[in-house]
């Protein structure tokens, strides 16, 4: 039996990895499942699928999270030091599906374990890829894609020598917005931006998906995966979301990864390592699809690409910077306070006062100063949004 956890278990990426374990449950021995303030959901799937631990990000539902599971024998426990602490519980396969920085430490903690860690979570890589690599390394543990491009390169390049690898390209859905005219982004509201014309995905990630900043972190993630040069990724717009990833060789073949837009063929994948199993998706028919568009996305709309490149060849801690603006940017969004466009302008504004600042970018790669970079990027942010309402 297969011992598992799963970060971020009541998200969109955590509830389809426990409907395909919960397919077949006697496989699998659930060690602990976290999640945040959707304390019914967690107990529920806790108690379905007899978990050893049920945890919440939030300190103040504990009691919530105690009344929901009593009597089903399910440990409970809240707070950041318990999400850390579940993810040093043994397992040999852990889903990171936390949203944001905050699944940096419990990543990090079960690579620690020696652990095959599904990473579905790609702000790790963002804020501190070379410090998570080197800590699998150090801990013979294992990391594999869970975003549904990172699971497709991995997939082409299977068999594949680095070395005749000439380009990785990632495709975008172009979000909400995509055929917009330029000028009307500028008053696109949270409900609009909150639609996905293609996934079915959380509020975050989809509004990342109409800004391009969640694929301006998957370029990054690509760089820090795969290790290969920026100049050496690519994205391409692509509306049906059927082909994931491209892989061209140094023979110029091009590999190309497709299957319909469902979550549960890169988290199974991911879940089934090495072996293909069988998996409850649609199968593709080509001749219903009819076709498939691909175009170069405009960085005009999408100016998170642009930074993003900067990142890469910035390197330091300049993704966790990234990532933490734009986290700030995005809340603020959110709550209506910034506009859409204004969300690249905050992480462009904090990016450069990061780049003034001597020294900081440049410290150690340790948890520690990722975090308290972290800290400081969204504090910067914050001062961003109020000179802006000033």
């Amino acid at each position: 039996m297969r011992r598992v956890s799963i970060f971020g278990a009541t998200g969109s990426i955590g509830q389809n990895t426990i409907d395909l374990i919960d397919r077949n449950p006697s496989a699998y021995d659930v060690v602990a499942l976290t999640g945040g303030a959707n304390i019914e959901k967690l107990a529920a799937d806790a108690r379905r699928l007899n978990a050893d631990l049920a945890v919440t990000a939030h300190e103040d539902r504990l009691e919530d999270l105690r009344d929901a599971l009593s009597g089903s024998g399910v440990e409970v426990a809240a707070g950041q030091a318990a999400l850390t602490e579940a993810a040093a519980r043994p397992a040999d396969w852990v889903m990171s599906a936390i949203v944001g920085a905050a699944g940096l430490p419990p990543g990090i903690e079960a690579l620690k374990q020696g652990v095959t860690l599904a990473l579905a979570n790609k702000e790790t890589l963002v804020c501190a890829g070379a410090l998570v690599l080197d800590t699998a390394r150090a801990h013979n543990a294992r990391l594999l894609p869970v975003d549904s491009e990172h699971s497709a390169v991995f997939q082409a390049l299977a068999g594949e020598d680095m070395s005749a690898v000439e380009r990785i390209i990632i495709t975008a859905s172009g979000g909400a917005f995509r055929d917009w005219p330029l000028s009307d982004l500028a008053s696109a509201t949270v409900e609009q931006a909150s639609s996905h014309p293609n996934w079915n995905m959380g509020q975050r990630i989809t509004i990342d998906s109409a800004s391009m900043f969640n694929k301006a972190l998957e370029l990054i993630e690509t760089k820090e995966f795969f290790d290969v040069d920026p100049g050496q990724i690519e994205v391409l717009v692509h509306p049906e979301s059927i082909v994931h990833a491209l892989v061209g060789f140094n023979d110029g073949g091009v590999m190309a990864h497709m299957g319909a837009p469902d979550m549960r063929h890169a988290i199974g994948y991911a879940l089934h390592w090495p072996d293909r199993r069988d998996l409850p998706v649609e199968r593709l028919n080509l001749a219903k699809l009819g076709q498939l568009r691909f175009q170069e996305p405009d960085e005009a709309r999408y100016p998170a690409l642009r930074l993003a490149r900067h990142v890469m060849e910035r390197g330091g801690q300049s993704g966790a910077v990234f990532n933490a603006a734009k986290e700030r940017a995005l809340d603020h969004f959110i709550a209506r306070r910034v506009g859409f466009l204004q969300m690249a302008d905050i992480v462009e504004t904090v990016l450069n006062r990061f780049d003034a600042a001597d020294g900081l970018l440049d410290a150690p790669l340790t948890l520690d100063n990722i975090l308290q970079t972290d800290h400081l990027a969204r504090k910067w942010a914050d001062d961003a949004v109020i000179q802006r309402a000033g």
